[in-house]
This record gives C-alpha cells, sequence and structure tokens, in this order.
C-alpha cells in the first residue's frame, strides 16, 4: 500500500515521522477512561505498512515484551513503509493480568465484532475499521495458556503460499498450518485480505528470553524481507533462524489418564519416537508413578508446566508425522 497518504484515528502522519496514538472507545465503571496506545513510525519512502500486536489475550505478556523491545530499541522505525506497533491491545486485561475482557469474553473470539455488542466486540469492532484497513501485513503475538509453555512457532492457513513463505524468513523452529479459528483476529484479518503470522511462545504471565529473542528477531527478517529497512547487522548479532524449520500439519494432545504430580521427561522442541518415555504421572505420597509413552514419532511444541494435574488435562502437544 504506498503510504503518501497516511491517516490514523484522524490524524496525518508525514513521511518519516512518527507518533503515539491512543483509541479510546471505552470507559471503566468507574468512569476512568482507558486508552490504547498504538506507536505510528513512518518511512520516508512509501511501502507496506506492517501491523504488529501484542497483548490480544491480556495474560501474555511475552508478546508485550517482544514489541517493547522493538519499540525501546527503535527497530519500529522503517526507511520504507510504515511500521504501527499496539503492544497491548486488551488492556483491560493486562491491567487484570487475566486472559479475557471486562465482560468475561475472548476477545479473540468476537471479530470482527460489532459497534452494538458487548465490550469486547465493540472494541473488535473499532480495531478492524479504524485500523486493520490500513495493513497489508501483520505479525500478532501470542503465547499457550495459562501453565501450557509453547516452542516458538508461527502459524499460517494451510496452502497459502506467501504467508508460508512469511513464515519461513520470520526463522521460528515450528510452522504449524493452523485453519483460523472462528471470529478470530486472524480470521477476520484473513477475510480482508491481509496476510497475517501469529506467533506462538511461551506462557501466560511469563517473560522467556528465548522466547522473546526468537520473536524479535523474527519481526526483523520480515521487515527486512518486505524492503522495510536492512537489518542485516544487528540480525548478525542474534541468535540464528531455523534453517529448515519443521512444518506440522497435525498433532495432537497427550492427556494425563491419572491425577497426580507431573514430571516431563522431554525437552520443548525435541521429536520424540513411538514409544519414548515422556514423563509421569505420581501421586504425592509414594503409592504410584505412573509413566507416559508416546504414542506415536513427532516433535514436542507445548508441556504443560503446571506441576499439579488433573486426570484428562492437557500435559504434552506432539505433532504427527
Amino acid at each position: 500500500m504506498p503510504n503518501t497518504n497516511f491517516e490514523l484515528l484522524g490524524h496525518s502522519i508525514l513521511p518519516g515521522k512518527g507518533m503515539l496514538l491512543n483509541l479510546d472507545i471505552a470507559k471503566l465503571h468507574t468512569g476512568t477512561k482507558i486508552e490504547v496506545p498504538i506507536i505510528v513510525q513512518r518511512g520516508k519512502k512509501p511501502g507496506p505498512v506492517l501491523l504488529i500486536t501484542g497483548g490480544i489475550h491480556g495474560n501474555e505478556v511475552n508478546g508485550v515484551e517482544i514489541i517493547r523491545l522493538l519499540i525501546s530499541k527503535k527497530y519500529n522505525r522503517p526507511e520504507v513503509g510504515t511500521v504501527v506497533c499496539i503492544p497491548v491491545v486488551n488492556i483491560f486485561g493486562f491491567l487484570n493480568q487475566t486472559r479475557e475482557f471486562p465482560d468475561g469474553r475472548d476477545l479473540n473470539r468476537v471479530f470482527p465484532g460489532s459497534p452494538r455488542g458487548s465490550l469486547a466486540s465493540r472494541f473488535a469492532y473499532h480495531i478492524m475499521k479504524e485500523i486493520a484497513p490500513l495493513a497489508d501485513y501483520c505479525i500478532d503475538y501470542h503465547t499457550g495458556g495459562e501453565s501450557r509453555f509453547n516452542a516458538p512457532q508461527t502459524r499460517i492457513n494451510k496452502d497459502d503460499v506467501e504467508s508460508m513463505e512469511l513464515a519461513k524468513v520470520f526463522g521460528a523452529p515450528f510452522v504449524v498450518l493452523a485453519n483460523t479459528r472462528e471470529k478470530s483476529f486472524r480470521e477476520a484479518m484473513a477475510k480482508m485480505g491481509k496476510k497475517v503470522l501469529l506467533f506462538e511462545g511461551g506462557k501466560s504471565l511469563d517473560i522467556n528470553d528465548m522466547v522473546t529473542q526468537t520473536g524479535i528477531a523474527g519481526a526483523l527478517r520480515v521487515m527486512d524481507h518486505l524492503g522495510m529497512r536492512n537489518f542485516t547487522e544487528e540480525l548478525s548479532l542474534m541468535e540464528r533462524k531455523s534453517l529448515s524449520p519443521v512444518t506440522i500439519e497435525s498433532s495432537q494432545w497427550v492427556r494425563a489418564k491419572y491425577s497426580g504430580m507431573f514430571h516431563p521427561f522431554v525437552a520443548l522442541g525435541a521429536k520424540v519416537k513411538k514409544g519414548d518415555l515422556l514423563g509421569s504421572v505420581s501421586d504425592p505420597f509414594g503409592n504410584f508413578e505412573r509413566s507416559i509413552k508416546a504414542a506415536a514419532t513427532g516433535h514436542v511444541i507445548c508441556i504443560n508446566q503446571s506441576p499439579i494435574v488433573n486426570q484428562g488435562d492437557a500435559i504434552l502437544h506432539i505433532s504427527q508425522e
């Protein structure tokens, strides 16, 4: 999208300039305004518009940390095109350290929203109406829910050639071919013709250096690939990307057959073979310990790091080859 004229929330941002804007569409029950900061940086030359979002789920703080560092290190300042950063989309959940909006709804299940719907739905509507149309590409940062720690991975739709190219450029160890969830931000953006890389890494209410560095380097590679800025020098100082990321078409959760204390024996990202010992569940009194073995060959892409699990809990997510 040529960016000779770029207007957002009623403000015009000139080439080579930046601006801090606030999306102001809701108030707390006390009457206090809740404003969502939006950081816009334009290059001097016209080019693509990259939207970078985090914190759609308010307790997924590792994505917030990634975007914070992109801004603080001034990586979000392109030479060509425009970068729009929204570090915390769900500012309500971030304040309360919860996944949901104050109305109890999951923001990532109400897109494209409605101007007359719930609070979350109204918020989604304004995101899609006022911000999304300006973007050509989007990187949306997420983490695993609760205590489930995801290996760094990008998620894209199957048979989307351009998104697969971007996912390989991003350089996370895994590329998961996952259909968009109904009423998710990714689905709404895809229906508008936007290319979205959804990054998953880490777990809720946790900041992990490895996940953070993977997320930062991936964004720089995408910007470099799109011709927005040359990051060759910066990337040379970072951990090298996965030259051949593992593409995952299907996966399955291993669930606890017993309640008790969970002890994983495998590393995140490791490849396991059918019959390999994955971990164990034991009671707290030393009466039993039950082994957990792999039912098939695949990679461990998520581990539940909760020390105590209940029967039926998802404890390991393994790709299926």
